[in-house]
């Protein structure tokens, strides 16, 4: 009896400290959202998450091509989102690359949603304007912060094409209110 009693103050305890926190599980199919001014968000794709090999997962990037404006910009058509003060056109890696993570090592997802902003009034793309988001685990999302990147570097292929051009030391801090894309979340 004594036992009993202890269990259901336990299991009363626990049910008052709330549901446990989810965690991410990179799995199935999951929503990349935008994050913009003013808590406007916008899915801009999908991500596809499946098991490979010791561990990691392969992914299948699907952005939502009908959430973009098309803009022809140094003779190139970009997909962007546009802002009153700010364009922001998606950067396609443009070679072949792993397409895996593991966990805390999300570099080859993050290759693959790269932006450059401009200015509206401006034209051409402005590849040094690049935005590398880098992705940590929240709870049961992945949140990507805007980095500040050079895309020009990527306009030659990189010597190791499994080895990511863009390691901690080519990214700097940006500021992230004067970004029309303040975070990329997958959920």
């Amino acid at each position: 009896m004594r036992f009993l009693s202890c269990f259901a103050l336990c299991c009363v305890g626990l049910s008052l400290m709330g549901p446990a926190h989810a965690k991410f599980e990179p799995q199935g199919t999951k929503a990349v959202i935008a994050q913009l001014g003013q808590g406007n968000e916008v899915q801009i794709g999908t991500v596809s998450f499946k098991p490979h090999l010791a561990g990691k997962q392969e992914f299948a990037l699907e952005l939502d091509h009908t959430k973009f404006t098309d803009f022809f910009l140094s003779m190139r058509e970009f997909k962007c989102l546009q802002g009153e003060t700010e364009v922001s056109c998606h950067i396609p890696y443009p070679y072949k690359s792993p397409n895996v993570i593991s966990d805390g090592d999300y570099v080859w997802l993050e290759h693959r949603l790269m932006f450059m902003f401009k200015r509206p009034s401006e034209f051409g793309a402005k590849l040094w304007n690049g935005v590398y988001f880098k992705f940590d685990i929240k709870d049961d999302r992945l949140i990507g912060l805007p980095q500040a990147v050079d895309l020009n570097k990527i306009g030659a292929p990189p010597n190791d094409l499994n080895e990511p051009p863009y390691p901690d030391q080519e990214r700097h801090e940006t500021n992230i209110e004067q970004r029309l894309i303040k975070a990329l979340v997958i959920r």
